[in-house]
């Protein structure tokens, strides 16, 4: 008995040592082999390219911050200067605006409503930023009833963009949450990160109308305790909340984001 089974078992392993793998089976093998070797490569590729483009970002940030604070610097010089030689220093126009929505639908008049919808604040409290010239100055003046506008400062536009900034990738509203966002179009005109689009928005770029309409509107909060009924319909300067408040805006935005 030992001896039959001693002499089956050969005859298995010479049967299986003899048998040939199928090339359907090697062919497989070697593709997996070729993918995994590519898939891995690839991956080393990602993270290559993210470690540098990382850096890249943080250079740029690092930049425009020094920018900002060179140009604040500026401002606060030529302010000191004029005041010693006893003068008045006149800034610069504001090249943006930030406006936003503080009336419903009820009694607004086509025209208003058109110029709102051209402005995209179709909702009460959306907040969009508006590049100034004399085409958006009268078209501001015409909804000054349902809004209220005035000139954000550097902080004032990185908070709005980092914690209610949301993108519209193919006609989705996207939250801004990394870089990734910003496609091809966005790339090709040097927008590829939130720095770069925040410093578009801010210096009124070439690419800003494209950075602006790639920005979603902004859902602000109502205002902590609220706008007053009384006032609400007033314009600002006669104790009002609508129509243009200048630098004021920034306070009412910390209230709203």
């Amino acid at each position: 008995i030992h001896f039959i089974l001693h002499y089956i078992t050969s005859q298995v392993q010479t049967r299986k040592a003899t048998m040939k793998t199928p090339e359907s089976v090697l062919k497989k093998q070697a593709t997996q082999a070729k993918l995994a070797a590519q898939a891995k490569a690839d991956a080393a590729a990602a993270e290559a390219k993210a470690t540098a483009d990382q850096k890249s970002f943080y250079e740029k940030s690092e930049k425009y911050a020094a920018e900002y604070a060179a140009t604040e610097k500026e401002a606060i010089d030529n302010r000191r200067a004029a005041k010693a030689k006893g003068g008045f220093y006149v800034p610069a126009e504001p090249k943006v605006a930030l406006v936003i929505r503080i009336r419903g639908i009820i009694g607004v008049s086509p025209k208003a409503k058109k110029v709102m919808q051209l402005f995209r604040l179709r909702q009460i409290h959306n907040a969009t930023f508006v590049r100034l010239n004399e085409a958006t100055i009268r078209m501001l003046r015409l909804i000054e009833p349902y809004v209220t506008y005035g000139y954000p400062t550097v902080s004032t536009i990185q908070k709005l963009i980092y914690k209610r900034g949301f993108g519209k990738v193919d006609k989705q509203r996207i939250p801004i949450a990394d870089n990734s966002i910003f496609g091809e179009d966005l790339q090709k005109l040097g927008i590829c990160c939130t720095a770069d689009l925040i410093h578009e928005i801010v210096t009124v770029g070439p690419a800003f109308k494209q950075a602006n309409n790639f920005l979603w509107p902004f859902k602000l909060s109502p205002p902590l305790g609220g706008f007053s009924k009384k006032t609400k319909l007033l314009h600002y300067l006669e104790g009002g909340e609508a129509g243009a408040r200048g630098e004021e805006i920034n306070k009412l935005v910390k209230k709203m984001i």
